[in-house]
C-alpha cells in the first residue's frame, strides 16, 4: 500500500495526456505568438488545433516560405506555467476544402523562463518531427522524452521551398514539483563482465563543463533530464524500460572509487520559494552487482542567497534481502527554500538514480506585515525577526468560521437531496427489484470483471483534475465499466488475479473516449451522462464540426408529402416523404436519385414538441454535423426546415429501403450461374451474386473509411441502417432504431438505454466503450449478415441474456466464446482472414476500415 501511494504521487507520462487548450480554447489568443503570419486571416491565433470559428482561415501560416533549417519561423505557445508534456498533435490547413498547406516535418523548442531556449531531440538524438501528410488528419506524437516547460515553439522544416500551415496541441499535465533544474555530476560508466553500461544522463538540457577539482568529472548544470522524465528504471539496470537503448541507460549513476568524498552532491532549484515535505528517489538496490541505495542523505536547503546552517539528515533502512528497485521518502521536515542541496553518500561500490520528485506547497516569505495570500501555508524561516513574522492567528479564526458555514450549508442541501431522492427510490423499487434479478444473472457470468471496481476506486481518487479528456494511445482499449459491471457484488475481490495489463485498464477507468457517434439510436455510454448525445472526438478531443454550414437551406415545409412513419427516434418521430422540387433545390455537387419531374423520397427527422433545450441543441448540432458529412457511401443531409416549429432535418432516402429488407427477399444466385450471359429470366431480379454482395460490403467498407477518418463512431452498424439504391447503391444511415419493424434487434436496460448488443464488441457491452474498433467488430456482423442475406438475426441461438454471457467469455479469452458460423457462401480466407479479424478481442488487433476495403476489394480481383 505504501509503494502504491508513493507511486501515485510521481508524474506518470501514462496519465498526464490532457489536452492544455489549444482546441478547448483555455489557452488565450494573446498566448499564442509566431515570428510572422501570411495574412492576418493567418495569424498565431489560429493556429488551434481543429478550431475553427468561422473568422480565420483555418490555420497559421508564416509569412515566407519556411527555411530548410526550419530555426527561423515559428509559432509559439506561452501555457503560463511550467508543464509535463507528453504529447503533441499536429494538422495542416483545409479550409473546408480551400486550403492544402501543411508542415511534413518541424521541430520543436522550448524553454522554461522565456530567454533560454532548448531544441527537443528523442532519447536517440534526432531533433526533426515527422507530421502531416495531408492538410486534414490529426497526426499525434509521443514525445520521449517528454518536455517541462511553460514556453513551447513548433518550427516547420521542408526539404524544399513551399508553403506550410500548422495547427496545433499540446498534451499533459501542469509540472507540479515546481523543479526547473537540477546540478548533478554527469553519471559513470561500469564494465560489468566484459559488458559497457553507461549510467549518464543523456537527455539532460543543462550546460555540461569539465570541473575544475584534482579529481575531473563532468559537471551538469542548469538543466532537466533522465531524473525527472517520468520513467523508473527497472530491478535490472542491465535492462531498459526504452526499447533499443543501451545498459543502464534507465539509471544515472556513480562509482564511489570516482568520488573520493564519498557522497554524490546535488543541486535543486525551484520556481519560487516553497514548503517542502519529502523528497522521493527512486534507488536500484541490486546489491549482487555492487549497487545498493544510499547510506545517509543531508539537505541544506536556501531560500535567498545563502546557504542555511543546520541541514536534515535521514537514513533509510537497509535491505540486504530484496534486490528490487524502490523509491525512497526523505523527510524534509517542512522546511522552506527555494533550492536544496543534497549529499547522497554511498553504501557500496555504485549508487544508481532513475528519477527524483518533490512534494510542497507553495510558501510566502515577507519581512512585512502585508496579508499573506489565501492558500498558502504559514512558514516561518529559521533565524527571521519575530517582529517581522506575519500573525495569522486571526486567519486562523476566520478560516475556521468558514468551514463550520460550509459544514452547516453542505448539511442542509444533504437534507434536501436525500427527501427528493427518498421520494424517486420509493416511486422507482419496483423497476430496480427487476433492474436487480437482471443484474444477478449477469453477476454470476461476469466474475472475472471484480477487479475493475477497486481499480476504479483508487485511479478515481487520485484522478480528479480534469475537464479535458485524457490520450491513451499506450492503453486505449479500456474505460469506465458500464452500470450493469458495477453494480456487482464480486467488485471487491482483489485486483491481483489480473496480469500484467491491469494496470492499463485501471489507468483508463476514470477517462473517458467517448466519440461523436452517426447513430440514430438512443445508445449511451452508461457512465452517468445526462443525455446521450456525445459530441467529442475519439483519441483527440476535435471540434471538427463546431459552426453552421452556411450552404444549408430552408426547404419549404408545404412541397413535403407524408408517405409513411418510420418510427420514432432519438428526438421525435422520423417519416417518410416526397419533396416536391427537390432536385432544383439542392447544390449542383450533390447527386441523388430521381428525376426532376417527379416528387423525391426523403426522411424527415423532426423534434418532438415537449423537447427541451439541450435537446434542441443537440438536434441543432446533429444538423450541423450531418451537413458536413460528403461521402457518396453516407447518407447525406438534403435541407432543413427551422424557421419555426417543429424542427425538421430532410435526408436522402433511397427507392429500395434498408438493405436488412432488401437482403430478405432476396436468393443467392449459384457460383456456377454468376459468369452466365444473355438470356435472362424473371427471376433474375430475386437473385443476387456473391460479388454483387461483396460489392454492397466494398461500398459499406469505403463509407466507413470515411467516417473514420474523421474520428468519428458509428455505434450502430448493421444492415438496417444502410440504404439501397438503384444498381445496388449502398449509403450508410443513421436511423434504423427509429424503425418499429427493428426494435427486437436492440435490448434495453434500466427502461432507458438501447443497446444492439448483437452487433456490439465485448469491450461496448461491458465496458460501455464505443470506438471505431468496436464499428470493425460491428462491419464484421453486418458482412454476416450479408452473405447470409439476413435470413436470421445474428446468434439467433442465443437469448438476450446469452448474448451478454458471451461478451464475458470474450474477455475471459479462455476459449468458451461463440463467434457468428461462417455463412455458406463465405470462401475461407474471407471468413478466418476478416470476418474473424474484426471481432478479435484485442480491439488494437482488430484491422482498420482502410484495410477491410483493401482485403475485400482485392477478393473482388
Amino acid at each position: 500500500m505504501l509503494l502504491a501511494a508513493t507511486v501515485r504521487s510521481q508524474v506518470n507520462p501514462e496519465i498526464c495526456r490532457y489536452p492544455l487548450g489549444m482546441t478547448g480554447g483555455q489557452i488565450q489568443d494573446e498566448d499564442i505568438s509566431a515570428s510572422s503570419q501570411w495574412s492576418e486571416s493567418t495569424a498565431a491565433k489560429f493556429g488551434r488545433l481543429d478550431f475553427d470559428n468561422g473568422d480565420g482561415d483555418g490555420a497559421w501560416c508564416p509569412d515566407i516560405m519556411a527555411e530548410p533549417d526550419g530555426l527561423k519561423e515559428y509559432l509559439q505557445v506561452d501555457l503560463r506555467s511550467l508543464h509535463f508534456i507528453t504529447l503533441v498533435g499536429t494538422q495542416g490547413r483545409h479550409a473546408d476544402g480551400m486550403g492544402n498547406e501543411f508542415a511534413q516535418r518541424y521541430r520543436i523548442k522550448y524553454s522554461r523562463d522565456g530567454s533560454n531556449w532548448v531544441g527537443w531531440h528523442d532519447r536517440k538524438g534526432r531533433q526533426v518531427i515527422e507530421g502531416n501528410r495531408n492538410a486534414y488528419d490529426v497526426v499525434l506524437k509521443d514525445l520521449e522524452p517528454p518536455i517541462i516547460a511553460r514556453f513551447i515553439r513548433f518550427m516547420p522544416v521542408t526539404d524544399h521551398s513551399m508553403f506550410v500551415c500548422m495547427r496545433v496541441e499540446l498534451y499533459g499535465c501542469e509540472w507540479l514539483d515546481g523543479l526547473v533544474s537540477y546540478s548533478i555530476p554527469d553519471g559513470h560508466q561500469m564494465i560489468y563482465r566484459g559488458l559497457d553500461v553507461y549510467f549518464n544522463d543523456s537527455v539532460y538540457d543543462g550546460a555540461s563543463a569539465e570541473s575544475s577539482s584534482v579529481h575531473s568529472f563532468t559537471k551538469l548544470t542548469k538543466g532537466l533530464g533522465q531524473l525527472t522524465d517520468g520513467t523508473w528504471g527497472l530491478d535490472d539496470f542491465l535492462h531498459s524500460h526504452i526499447y533499443g537503448m543501451w545498459p543502464g541507460y534507465d539509471y544515472v549513476g556513480w562509482s564511489n572509487k570516482s568520488i573520493p568524498k564519498g557522497y554524490v552532491e546535488m543541486t535543486f532549484e525551484f520556481d519560487h520559494v516553497r514548503n517542502f515535505t519529502s523528497m522521493k528517489v527512486h534507488c536500484n538496490n541490486m546489491f549482487s552487482r555492487g549497487v545498493r541505495m544510499f547510506r545517509q542523505a543531508t539537505c541544506y536547503f536556501r531560500s535567498e542567497s545563502d546557504w542555511e546552517s543546520d541541514p536534515v539528515s535521514f537514513r533509510p533502512t537497509v535491505d540486504r534481502v530484496s534486490q528490487s528497485a524502490r523509491f525512497v521518502t526523505v523527510p524534509l521536515g517542512d522546511r522552506t527554500a527555494s533550492a536544496i542541496k543534497c549529499r547522497f553518500h554511498f553504501s557500496d561500490l555504485w549508487m544508481l538514480f532513475s528519477e527524483v520528485a518533490f512534494q510542497s506547497g507553495s510558501a510566502v516569505y515577507n519581512t512585512s506585515l502585508t496579508p499573506r495570500k489565501h492558500g498558502h501555508p504559514t512558514n516561518i524561516l529559521p533565524g527571521d525577526d519575530p517582529t517581522h513574522k506575519v500573525d495569522d492567528s486571526n486567519t486562523r479564526i476566520l478560516i475556521g468560521c468558514l468551514v463550520a458555514i460550509i459544514a452547516i450549508l453542505s448539511a442542509i442541501i444533504v437534507i434536501i437531496l436525500w427527501r427528493q431522492v427518498w421520494q424517486k427510490m420509493l416511486e422507482k423499487a419496483s423497476r430496480r427489484l427487476l433492474d436487480d434479478e437482471l443484474t444477478a444473472r449477469l453477476a454470476v457470468q461476469t466474475q472475472a470483471f471484480s477487479f475493475l471496481h477497486s481499480s476504479l476506486s483508487t485511479e478515481s481518487s487520485s484522478t480528479t483534475n480534469s475537464t479535458y479528456e485524457r490520450i491513451f494511445p499506450l492503453c486505449s482499449d479500456y474505460q469506465e465499466p458500464s452500470r450493469l459491471i458495477r453494480k456487482l457484488p464480486e467488485f471487491a475481490q482483489s485486483t491481483e488475479q489480473l496480469g500484467p495489463s491491469t494496470s492499463c485498464r485501471a489507468l483508463a477507468a476514470g477517462g473517458s473516449d467517448s466519440a461523436p457517434h452517426y447513430a440514430e439510436a438512443d445508445i449511451i455510454s452508461l457512465q452517468e451522462s445526462s443525455d446521450s448525445s456525445t459530441y467529442s472526438i475519439t483519441a483527440v478531443n476535435m471540434n471538427l464540426f463546431a459552426g453552421t454550414d452556411s450552404s444549408m437551406r430552408e426547404f419549404p415545409r408545404n412541397k413535403l408529402t407524408f408517405k409513411e412513419k418510420l418510427g420514432e427516434g432519438q428526438f421525435g418521430e422520423v417519416h417518410l416523404c416526397e419533396a416536391e422540387g427537390m432536385q432544383d433545390f439542392l447544390e449542383e455537387d450533390l447527386s441523388i436519385e430521381g428525376n426532376n419531374e417527379s416528387p423525391l423520397l426523403v426522411a424527415v427527422k423532426t423534434l418532438r414538441e415537449d423537447a427541451n433545450k439541450n435537446a434542441r441543441n443537440d438536434f441543432l448540432k446533429e444538423i450541423r454535423i450531418m451537413s458536413r458529412l460528403r461521402d457518396p457511401n453516407i447518407v447525406r443531409l438534403l435541407a432543413v426546415c427551422v424557421d419555426t416549429d417543429p424542427l425538421c432535418m430532410i435526408t436522402e432516402y433511397m427507392e429500395n429501403g434498408d438493405l436488412n429488407q432488401f437482403l430478405c427477399n432476396l436468393r443467392l444466385k449459384e457460383a456456377a450461374d454468376e459468369d452466365k450471359t444473355g438470356q435472362e429470366d424473371k427471376q433474375d431480379k430475386s437473385m443476387v451474386s456473391y460479388s454483387k454482395l461483396i460489392g454492397m460490403a466494398v461500398q459499406i467498407a469505403s463509407g466507413m473509411k470515411y467516417l473514420s477518418s474523421l474520428n468519428f463512431v458509428h455505434r450502430d452498424l448493421a444492415t438496417r441502417n444502410c440504404l439501397v439504391g438503384k444498381n445496388y447503391t449502398i449509403k450508410i444511415a443513421d436511423f434504423g432504431m427509429s424503425r418499429n419493424l427493428y426494435r427486437g434487434d436492440y435490448y434495453r436496460i434500466q427502461g432507458r438505454a438501447v443497446l444492439p448488443i448483437r452487433w456490439m464488441s465485448w469491450e461496448s457491452i461491458l465496458l460501455g466503450k464505443f470506438t471505431m474498433a468496436s464499428d470493425v467488430w460491428a462491419f464484421g456482423v453486418t458482412l454476416w449478415e450479408i452473405l447470409t442475406l439476413c435470413k436470421k438475426q445474428p446468434y439467433s441461438q442465443l437469448s438476450d441474456e446469452q448474448v451478454i454471457e458471451n461478451t464475458g467469455e470474450f474477455f475471459r479469452d479462455q476459449g468458451k466464446q461463440v463467434y457468428l458460423p461462417k455463412p455458406p457462401c463465405c470462401p475461407d480466407r474471407v471468413y478466418n482472414d476478416l470476418m474473424l479479424s474484426c471481432w478479435r478481442r484485442n480491439a488494437k488487433q482488430r484491422p482498420s476500415f482502410q484495410e477491410i476495403h483493401s482485403r475485400l476489394m482485392e477478393s473482388l480481383a
